[in-house]
């Protein structure tokens, strides 16, 4: 059985079945939900069925898509109510997000930089070139700013708590149990107006239930940042007011406000496709000042959905266009609402009637590859950086004339290497690896063709060297453009193959790429699949200490050595007995080391992007 086989499943229905379940059939949950996994499913309607074994039948009915209620799921064993089969069944099936418009947001969540303690402390140590990468948040200047309430910071505890126990187990350790625990403080939280912090626990568990099961998309970085996300915005609810306090809290609902009559001109269109099992298109139009809008139909269903709705036309007034024929035609709008990270509404005043569109050489589009690369580059780190406003709007997305160079291998596979202007190299890679999508054919076919000139889009990577996932470009030809998610180029429109090679620049160096911060680095990557335990073994780090202080990276020694001696320390009692480990306090040291790593690395990436700083390349 594919978990993307069953359909989402409200996460307080999986938390009430695991609490419901006796301690002896808990022990037995991990083991019932791999079991489950080798099971065959049916669907029949809004109705998957499940085969426990030959006599037995397992069901999930899912109007609308998703499991709402714990009577929605039965099993026809013995056991029934009580058995173990629904909880894990609930456990086996994606984690449904209850705000299905926010599902396709790439930006991260905002920790606080100073609200740790020890970073603050460890920062006062440290040089301008480190400590200004983490400004003090300002508080409302009102004389009485709102603060959370009771409720809300009871909530944000309990995630906290629960997010505190996954860095304390690790994914080896992070089973269903501890799973409906995160679970059950996203519900409460999102029912105390706390939409932020929910859906960042929900990220996590999705990451833990990708890495239990071996999924090969499933990268240590991607829950590195989740539990981050997660970690920081519960501790900032305690600690924020007034409008600081509102951007914690998030929106459940993204607002919309009038921005009068648009004209707006088609630039590509790329699928969507999330791990909580939904799919579908967003499409990028720009307007004649240049401001970049989306327009969007995400829902659950995968990449077979994304495929399908890329020729639907398009929830927008009158038009007939669909989703690919607007990337690359025109829409005079009236009455248009948008929201702050530049999505456009579809309420019943908005109209909208098909228009010309505008080739990418062509004013109002033009402008956009007039941009530097670096101003590009750091507007983009703007939009992406976990530190940043979620409804202060922004682009990730780089407009860049380059000259394709050819493939270049790398410890993660190949990418394609191409020189953008100022001479600066920059990594191209598949912005989605599903089979059914053309992002993988089209970038092995372009690495053949080395010396070709295109107009690319791409989304940056935050990386010590310049990175981007290409999404669309220029056809080879020089007529029209190409959907890379979508349209699939063939050899015919490559350029000639004997075409001169250029050599390949050498792999990025300099202090960016040599930069000792690895070593904090890898200790934070290193307790998520294993735990504090696995870190507190290692011993004296004095050395790697020693060697980041060389560099002149005071602040990364002093979270190494604080984090280690966390994840070591077992206090005793008057009896010599061992007492619970400080989760609360390993999980503040860790937070800390995690959050300055991701700080650093975005200065990196954006001196990376610099043509006048070779050291960073």
């Amino acid at each position: 059985m594919n978990a993307d086989r069953l359909p989402p499943v409200a996460p307080e229905v999986t938390a009430t079945l695991v609490e419901n379940l006796s301690p002896r059939l808990r022990k037995r949950l991990d083991a019932a939900v791999t079991k489950l996994g080798a099971r065959t499913t049916r669907r029949d309607g809004d109705t998957v069925t499940i085969e426990v074994d030959d006599e037995t039948e397992l069901r999930l009915h899912a109007p609308g898509g998703v499991v709402a209620t714990t009577d929605a799921i039965t099993c026809g064993c013995l056991l029934a109510p009580a058995c173990v089969h629904r909880a894990a069944a609930a456990c086996a099936a994606p984690a449904a997000d209850l705000a299905p418009e926010l599902v396709d947001r790439p930006t991260a969540e905002v920790p606080d930089p100073v609200s740790v303690t020890d970073l603050a402390a460890a920062s006062a140590t440290a040089p301008a070139s480190e400590t200004d990468r983490a400004p003090a948040p300002a508080l409302d200047s009102a004389s009485s700013p709102e603060v959370a309430s009771p409720d809300q910071r009871a909530a944000a505890d309990a995630l906290w708590s629960a997010g505190a126990a996954v860095l304390e187990a690790g994914v080896d350790g992070a089973g269903a149990v501890t799973q409906s625990a995160l679970l059950r403080a996203a519900h409460t939280a999102r029912l105390r107006q706390l939409p932020r912090v929910s859906g960042a626990a929900l990220s996590v568990v999705t990451l833990l239930r990708a890495a239990r099961a071996g999924d090969p998309s499933y990268r240590t970085a991607d829950l590195v940042t989740a539990l981050a996300e997660l970690l920081g915005t519960a501790h900032r609810v305690g600690t924020s007011s007034g409008a600081e306090l509102a951007a914690v809290r998030g929106r459940a609902r993204r607002p919309y406000s009038p921005d009068g009559s648009l004209r707006l001109y088609g630039l590509f269109t790329e699928p969507v496709v999330t791990d909580s099992g939904h799919g579908g298109v967003r499409t990028w139009v720009a307007g004649s000042d240049g401001r970049l809008f989306t327009v969007g139909d995400v829902a659950p269903g995968g990449v077979g959905r994304a495929l399908g709705v890329a020729d639907r036309a398009v929830r927008l007034g009158d038009s007939a266009l669909t989703h690919r024929e607007l990337g690359r035609a025109g829409l005079a709008v009236a009455g248009a609402t948008v929201s702050p990270d530049g999505r456009l509404g579809a309420g019943k005043g908005v109209k909208a009637v098909t228009a010309r569109g505008a080739a990418w050489t062509e004013p109002p589009l033009a402008a956009l590859w007039e941009t530097p690369p670096s101003e590009q580059a750091a507007r983009a780190l703007r939009s992406t950086s976990r530190y940043a406003d979620p409804d202060g709007g922004g682009s990730d997305l780089l407009f860049l004339d380059v000259e394709l160079l050819g493939a270049v291998r790398e410890s993660g596979g190949s990418c394609l290497l191409a020189r953008c202007a100022g001479g600066v190299p920059v990594r191209l890679t598949v912005a989605d690896d599903d089979p059914a999508l053309a992002h993988r054919d089209n970038v092995t076919l372009l690495a053949a063709a080395p010396g070709t000139r295109l107009r690319i889009i791409g989304r940056l990577v935050p990386a010590p060297h310049p990175r981007l996932t290409l999404l669309a470009c220029s056809h080879p030809s020089g007529e029209g453009t190409i959907d890379l998610g979508f349209d699939r180029l063939r050899r015919a429109d490559l350029p000639d193959p004997t075409a001169p090679v250029h050599p390949a620049p050498p792999r990025p160096g300099g202090s960016g790429a040599h930069s000792p911060l690895y070593l904090l680095e890898r200790r934070v990557e290193q307790t998520v699949p294993a735990g504090r335990a696995a870190l507190g073994m290692l011993g004296d780090v004095t050395a790697e200490t020693r060697r980041i202080r060389r560099a002149g990276l005071p602040t990364a020694a002093g979270l190494l050595t604080a984090l280690c001696a966390s994840a070591a320390r077992r206090d005793r009692d008057l009896f010599g007995r061992l007492l619970p480990a400080d989760t609360d306090g390993f999980a503040t040291h860790w937070l800390a080391a995690a959050r300055y790593t991701a700080a650093v690395a975005e200065s990196l990436c954006s001196a990376a992007w610099d043509p006048t700083q070779e050291g960073a390349r």
